[in-house]
């Protein structure tokens, strides 16, 4: 199945703007991963970053966005990988099924809109502890516009390299 990746109407209003930008990169991400077997997603492809695999990218675009909506803005509990001490907890899922990461991704994104849905894009994260957490809902959604597209390259470019497939629209 071909996941549909659609940029936002050039006359929308700016939520509607941002938010479809960013799915649309998250749409990319999910395709980035279509038909790969479970050992190309798991496979370093980059000599200096073993953990910097498809399935490693996907569970931290997951956790990227669970602190960003759920943790800085929200105000929720600090918890997750990205909290550990071990560095890049986030992108360690050997043994992981892709399947499994790419619905806990759609899962976490699905919870992302749906705050986004419910809030100002003026109100500003609620976290005490972390300094990101003053940028306001706006910020958070352009950062994650950049954050998931610098990612969605990233993908890109191992997904070349792991079978020869490529495209970005």
């Amino acid at each position: 199945m071909t996941i549909p990746r659609d940029r936002p109407p050039f006359e929308a209003d700016e939520r509607t703007q941002l938010v479809g930008w960013l799915d649309l990169q998250r749409s990319i991400v999910r395709w980035k991963c279509e038909g790969l077997t479970e050992q190309d997603a798991h496979r370093a492809v980059l000599p200096h970053s073993p953990h910097m695999t498809v399935a490693g990218v996907l569970s931290h675009l997951r956790w990227v966005e669970h602190t960003w909506f759920e943790v800085l803005f929200l105000g929720g509990p600090a918890v997750g990988p990205q909290f550990a001490d071990d560095e890049d907890l986030d992108m360690k899922v050997e043994g992981v099924p892709l399947a499994r990461l790419v619905e806990e991704y759609e899962r976490q994104c699905a919870v992302s809109n749906e705050i986004v849905a419910a809030h100002a894009l003026d109100e500003t994260g609620r976290h005490p502890d972390f300094r990101s957490a003053r940028a306001n809902l706006r910020w958070m959604l352009i950062h994650m516009v950049e954050e998931t597209a610098r990612h969605a390259g990233h993908l890109d470019a191992m997904r070349e390299l792991l079978d020869g497939r490529k495209g970005y629209y």
